[in-house]
């Protein structure tokens, strides 16, 4: 895990995609230097917004940011409309992300929806050091599957499950991971909630999921992202939003 670190900076649009009826891909330039893992993210500060939208970090390299993202409200559809040139003000390298050394030899990674977006890097940096992970990415209908195109860049094919089975494995992830040919030893998983909680209390071995919420600062000051752990109360933005299994509560 990283230390968190709040710094606010400024990110331009390079390009800015709709890649399915709902969900975007835009890519910026600009100072990558406080992102140190996967799992981190940025927030984003939106013109005539009060709150800033935090988003997940897709991927980075040395002053380049790639960020997907679902148009829900507001915030994201003026998102949706920012062209190339323009101006972010961003804060960047939030909370804590996946923990990429962890010793695992067949690890897997489950994403769910838009929840997929911020196991691109982590895919990437497991590659790195020599382990190849089997990715799952969940989704209502073949109508929302996104980035299955860009694991194959990166040499993964992904399996694609669908809740109403109009592409690849009918159902959810576990229902894919219960079909795979061999046992993972630890998980990677970032979804909705329920999705990482059927993830969290069926799955017999270890992992680390990266929780959704809704925020307000995004660095840990106003509290109201807060959960109750075994350990004690944390905040999703600044002491995750990557948690082991083993200290979640779910009700």
């Amino acid at each position: 895990m990283n230390k968190y670190r709040n710094i606010e900076t400024v990110y331009t649009v390079v390009s800015n995609e709709r890649l399915t009826h709902k969900t975007w891909r835009m890519r910026l330039s600009g100072d990558t230097g406080e992102i140190t893992c996967a799992g981190q993210f940025v927030n984003l500060l939106i013109e005539g917004k009060y709150l800033r939208r935090p988003i997940s970090v897709s991927d980075y390299k040395e002053g380049e940011l790639t960020l997907l993202y679902d148009v829900v409200g507001t915030g994201t559809k003026e998102m949706s409309e920012m062209a190339p040139g323009t101006a972010i003000n961003t804060l960047t390298g939030l909370g804590n992300g996946f923990n990429e050394g962890y010793p695992t030899e067949r690890p897997v990674l489950l994403g769910g929806g838009i929840g997929c977006a911020p196991l691109l890097n982590l895919a990437r940096k497991l590659q790195a050091r020599g382990v190849k992970p089997t990715v799952i990415l969940g989704f209502n209908t073949s109508a929302d599957v996104a980035m299955k195109e860009d694991f194959k860049e990166i040499g993964i094919d992904a399996i694609i499950c669908t809740v109403d089975g109009s592409e690849g494995v009918k159902g959810f992830v576990t229902d894919a991971i219960a079909a795979l040919p061999f046992s993972p030893d630890y998980f990677y998983a970032c979804g909705p909630t329920p999705m990482l909680r059927a993830v969290c209390t069926s799955l017999d071995f270890p992992g680390e999921v990266s929780l959704e919420s809704r925020m307000g600062c995004g660095f840990g000051a106003c509290v109201c992202c807060s959960i109750e752990t075994k350990d004690s109360a944390k905040r999703i933005c600044k002491d995750g939003p990557v948690f082991s299994k083993d200290e979640l509560i779910w009700k």
